[in-house]
This record gives structure tokens, C-alpha cells and sequence, in this order.
């Protein structure tokens, strides 16, 4: 059974708890005790109705406030499919956790209030989700209960919207009516919008063709660990040397012939192991362990792909950067740690091109820095050549955190644009 992986996004009171806590509820996720209370809850609050935005919003501040504020990872299984969601925060301050978010992401979901209509803060979620090359994306129009399911004000929004997406990368998009309040439209089929042919949100969930999404075209498998029992009994343990890690792209198999970066040794893989035991193929994102024919000096941080189809060997990298870090700035000379895949290497920011509106998508090239939670086009030096896809065609390989040396804290992610 696969799994898929969403992210929710919106505007603030837009009903995005409400609409997780309703798929929730309606595909039989919860407890009896996570029900009783939050109808408890409910009742103190002196709400007509069961709050099922409350299953998510875990954070007291949250629930005070009737707000989202940190990422809430929650799960759930349908008899055809795994799901992990991540309910972000709707607010412009909460960017950097809508950037957590939606970075691992198949699948996208905007809220849009019927009543409002595509706000400012619908077209930066969308850009957002198009900047992380999030492949699928829904626009679930709720409230529709609000305006009497008027399908002249849904297909208003749908037009509005297509045409705000045409200047985005969105390559799939979905259009959904729902009220998550009353569940029309998220887990069946509502009567109360006969003018709608589509399907229902979890149905559409349940059935988005997400296998081709992820690059097997490519090969590339960054080492994490190198795995040698000291302790062995046997003398085929003994003599065992694989080498651990998670496939970032393309398809393995053992006969494969192979090259590992930097040394550009070709070698051959022998057998592919995994916890379950050995497999005929292994394809991102499954973590494995490859056994190779040829004894090769590899460690941590290094790469095995094809020999006619590498990553760039980069020190040079122009990224799109998101800020992360409250009360320290990224601007010229910033000294960093990068980590891309499992390698780490010192970086220093050279230059800083221009910091992007998010919301009018206007570049400022006049910006001298970027703060919290704003996004600009900045260039990198490492210390140490980077094994490097550009994040349009392999988000793994194309992806980066940036790290303070000093507090060992996260303060910037990266997507790449161009390598050198």
C-alpha cells in the first residue's frame, strides 16, 4: 500500500483543522476518546455543533486562539491508501513552517472561504506549493454551504484562480466544492451540489496517480552509513560491507554497473538488501542497503548513480533560499554549514540577486539582506563539491538546509537553480 503525502494550506479561518478533522472523523481515524473530547470541548465552548477542528489543533495557543500555528503532522489509512498530513499555518509570518510543510509533499490543498473568494494569501500559498514543485494540486472552495452551493460563485473562483496559475508552475490542478463543516463533498459525494461531476475530496486523495512523480530516470543514492559487524560470528558476516542509505532517484537492481562520486570508480552492484530482506529492485524513496563488487573507498556524504548519467560536481550554487531564522539576517559574506542529501560542507553566501514578493511576485534587486521568513535568489560557495540535480528535476538531490555554526540551528532552506 503507498502512501501520500499532503499538505493543507490557506487562510487564516478558512477551515482547514475543520476539513482534517472531517476526513478524520467521516474515514473512522479517531478514537472514541479523542470524539468525547472534543464534543466535550465543544459543548464548554457552547458550540452547537462537534468542533472536529479541534482534533488538530494540538497546540493550547492554537485551540485559545481558534488558529493554526506550528505544522501538525497527523495520520490515516483508507482500505486503498496510507496518508500523512501536514496541516500548515495559514499566516505570513508562519512562512517558514508552510515551507517545512509542503517540501516532502505530493499533493497540496488550498482552502479558499466561498464568501472571499482567492485572497492574497491563497495566490502566496499557491506559489509556494508550485515553488516546492509540490506536483498535484487541489483548490477546495469551502463554506459552500455559506452561499447557498451556488455554482456560478464556484466556477467565479475556478476562472479567478486559472488564471492567477497560469503564470505558476502548476501542473495538476484540481478543483473541489466542499463544506468541511457539514461534509459535503469531502469523503462522499454531496447531494447539495447535483451541478459538480467530479469526485470527492478523499476520493480524489485515494486515487491521484502520484508512481511517476518521483524521478526514475536518474539514479542517485546518497551513502548515509557504511555498515561493517565488528562482532560477527561467521565469516560471511565478518567479510559483509554494504552500504546504507535512501534512494533519491531512479531504479537500482542488482548487475546494475554504477559509479561512485568523487572517486568516478564503476563497479557493479551485487545485492540489494533491505530490513525485510533482499529485493530485485529498489526505487526512491525506499532505504536500502547496496553491496557492491569491488572494494571502493566510500564514506558518508558520498554518491553512487550511473556512469552515463551523473549529478553536476558543484561549489558553486545559485538557489532559491527561504529564511528561516528570527533575529539574524542572510546577507553577503554569511558563513553556513550546508547539508544536501547526507554531505556537510561550510558554504558562504557570495552574493544576494534579489528577494521575491510572495505575494506580488515582484523582485526586488535593491534588497541588501533577507529576513525572517522572506525568500530571494541567492548564490553559494562550499568548501567541499556537492553532488547536485537542479530541484526542478530531482527535489531530493535539489534541496538543502542551511545551518548557524554557531547554535547548530536550522536558519534557511534551498532549492537549486543552477550549478557550477
Amino acid at each position: 500500500m503507498d502512501i501520500l503525502r499532503f499538505a493543507t494550506a490557506g487562510s487564516v479561518d478558512d477551515g482547514k483543522s475543520t476539513l482534517i478533522g472531517r476526513l478524520l472523523f467521516d474515514s473512522k481515524a479517531i478514537f472514541e476518546d479523542q470524539l468525547e473530547a472534543v464534543e466535550r470541548t465543544s459543548r464548554d465552548r457552547g458550540t452547537e455543533y462537534t468542533d472536529l477542528s479541534l482534533l488538530t489543533d494540538g497546540l493550547r495557543a492554537e485551540r485559545e486562539q481558534g488558529i493554526t500555528i506550528d505544522v501538525a503532522y497527523r495520520y490515516f489509512a483508507t482500505p486503498k491508501r496510507k496518508f500523512i498530513i501536514a496541516d500548515t499555518p495559514g499566516h505570513i509570518q508562519y512562512t517558514r513552517n508552510m515551507v517545512t510543510g509542503a517540501s516532502t509533499a505530493d499533493l497540496a490543498i488550498i482552502l479558499i472561504d466561498a464568501r472571499k473568494g482567492v485572497l492574497e494569501q491563497s495566490r502566496r500559498h499557491a506559489f509556494l506549493t508550485t515553488l516546492l514543485r509540490v506536483p498535484h494540486l487541489v483548490l477546495a472552495v469551502n463554506k459552500m454551504d455559506l452561499v447557498d452551493y451556488s455554482e456560478a460563485r464556484f466556477e467565479e473562483i475556478r476562472e479567478e484562480f486559472t488564471s492567477f496559475a497560469s503564470k505558476l508552475n502548476a501542473s495538476d490542478l484540481t478543483f473541489i466544492p466542499i463544506s468541511a463543516l457539514h461534509g459535503d463533498n469531502v469523503v462522499s459525494r454531496s447531494e447539495n451540489t447535483p451541478w459538480y461531476e467530479g469526485s470527492s475530496l478523499l476520493h480524489h486523495l485515494e486515487n491521484v496517480h502520484i508512481a511517476s512523480d518521483r524521478n526514475l530516470v536518474d539514479v542517485r543514492f546518497p551513502v548515509q552509513y557504511v555498515i561493517r559487524p565488528h562482532s560477527a560470528t561467521s565469516q560471511e558476516l565478518h567479510d559483509y560491507r554494504g552500504y546504507a542509505g535512501q534512494v533519491a532517484g531512479g531504479v537500482l537492481k542488482p548487475g546494475d554497473e554504477v559509479l561512485h562520486l568523487p572517486s568516478g570508480l564503476a563497479t557493479t552492484i551485487t545485492a540489494i538488501d533491505t530490513f525485510d530482506g533482499p529485493v530485485e529492485e529498489a526505487f526512491a524513496p525506499m532505504s536500502v542497503t547496496l553491496r557492491l563488487s569491488d572494494d571502493i573507498d566510500i564514506s558518508r556524504g558520498d554518491m553512487i548513480c550511473r556512469p552515463n548519467n551523473q549529478p553536476q560536481t558543484a561549489q558553486e550554487i545559485d538557489a532559491m533560499v527561504c529564511w528561516m531564522a528570527d533575529g539574524v539576517k542572510l546577507q553577503p559574506r554569511s558563513k553556513l554549514i550546508i547539508k544536501h542529501t547526507t554531505r556537510t560542507a561550510r558554504a558562504l553566501v557570495r552574493d544576494l540577486h534579489y528577494r521575491l514578493d510572495v505575494n506580488t511576485l515582484h523582485r526586488d534587486e535593491s534588497a541588501t539582506a533577507l529576513g525572517l521568513n522572506e525568500i530571494g535568489r541567492v548564490s553559494l560557495r562550499t568548501t567541499q563539491p556537492l553532488f547536485v540535480d537542479d530541484y526542478a528535476r530531482n527535489r531530493m538531490t535539489g534541496g538543502f538546509i542551511l545551518i548557524d555554526e554557531a547554535t547548530n540551528g536550522t536558519v534557511g532552506a534551498g532549492m537549486i537553480v543552477d550549478a557550477r
